[in-house]
């Protein structure tokens, strides 16, 4: 094998990357009603607790059907001629497709039997290690100085620990959001997305380097997967994707970040200042902000109260929502909003040279959240 990696000359493979994505959709979509009626006769059924919103049993495992059209789109990529070749020169995908494998497995399992918290988070420990050991690792690691900066090099066993625990928290923080019709679904397409449009601004600039394939691709295909199961998921939810989806996004979302972030380097010796130097970790940090700052709380908030971090409780952000007036559909459609303003407008501070045209832009979109987010204590107030 030539040790030096091809570069792609036509240009970005992006309708190669839209026919991984949709192929994804479409097998997901397809499957889930399949895994549906499977889940209903193995007795895989979500039935109301004190802190659910839902109020009838519905069956899960969506997570399943999710993975296979994830499958589905690896598949169509290897095939294609201008992705095929990135297989040849990286390990992260087929890593992906094996951790993502176990984790989904964990997550089934806990769907249709239940599994204690220590259990799924050594289950989440491990397919993090197998995807590390595989080759989804972080490398470097950006790090502010002066006017420019440096790339930290980070050691084996720091690199190591880093993408675990990153993993691990992104798994949970996906997975504690998970608590509205759609919503986990939808906020792990908006990020992908965001991962996607990040990752083929890096592949530009590298000029179609293969190298630089993986995580677009991983980002493709967990969009698609993400689309394809949202129409079954969308308040009112014909099924749900347990945990088995929600650890599934979570594991895929750390795995395109770390490519993308932490193995990928730069064109030039030193980035051009402070926000192009930053940018990587700001878009990593901004395409889950929603659901990690809704961790973040919960663990203080259960702490606090001596209870452990991992137990249950109805005071989620989609929990608050809910109780200040809005709708199903409209609590997660304001979520939906917040994390997009955040990832889009991290990826775009990543691109796009006009950083002042960027402020103004998410500046304008927080104020549409904030005002959209305020419609029934404003109603309130006009009313009294």
């Amino acid at each position: 094998m030539d040790p030096s990696p091809p570069f792609a000359p036509q240009g970005l493979p992006i309708r190669e990357y839209l026919l991984v994505a949709l192929c994804a959709a479409v097998v997901t979509f397809l499957v889930t009603g399949v895994v549906r009626r499977l889940a209903i006769r193995g007795g895989a059924i979500a039935v109301p607790r004190g802190r659910d919103v839902h109020t009838v049993p519905v069956p899960r495992l969506g997570g399943v059907a999710m993975y296979i059209g994830v499958l589905a789109g690896v598949f169509v990529a290897s095939q294609l001629p201008v992705l095929r070749r990135a297989f040849d020169y990286s390990s992260e995908t087929r890593a992906v497709i094996v951790a993502g494998g176990l984790i989904c497995l964990v997550g089934a399992l806990d769907d249709r039997f239940g599994v204690d918290a220590l259990t799924k988070l050594a289950g989440q420990a491990t397919s993090a290690g197998v995807m590390v050991l595989l080759g989804v690792q972080w490398l470097i690691l950006p790090v502010p100085d002066g006017g420019s900066g440096t790339l930290l090099i980070l050691g084996p066993d720091q690199g190591v620990i880093l993408t675990v625990f990153l993993t691990v928290v992104l798994v949970n923080a996906i997975n504690f959001v998970d608590g509205l019709d759609g919503l986990a679904a939808g906020i792990g397409l908006i990020a992908a997305l965001a991962v996607l449009a990040y990752s083929l601004g890096l592949l530009d600039q590298r000029d179609g380097d293969v190298t630089a394939y993986p995580p677009a691709l991983i980002a493709a295909v967990l969009a698609g997967a993400c689309a394809g199961f949202l129409p079954h998921n969308f308040q009112p939810a014909r099924i749900f994707m347990g945990d088995s989806g929600s650890m599934l996004i979570g594991l895929m979302l750390a795995a395109a970040t770390t490519t993308a972030s932490g193995r990928i380097t730069y064109s030039d010796s030193a980035p051009r200042n402070a926000v192009a130097l930053l940018a990587p970790i700001v878009v990593v940090a901004a395409v889950v902000l929603v659901p990690l700052v809704d961790l973040l709380l919960a663990v203080v908030r259960r702490t606090r109260a001596g209870r452990s971090p991992f137990a249950p409780d109805k005071m989620h952000l989609h929990h608050r929502l809910l109780e200040f007036g809005h709708s199903q559909r409209r609590a997660v459609l304001l979520i939906y909003l917040w994390a997009g303003v955040f990832a889009f407008g991290a990826v775009a501070l990543a691109l796009i040279t006009d950083v002042f045209l960027v402020v103004w832009l998410v500046a304008l979109g927080l104020l549409v959240a904030v005002l959209a987010s305020a419609v029934p204590r404003l109603r309130r107030t006009a009313r009294s």
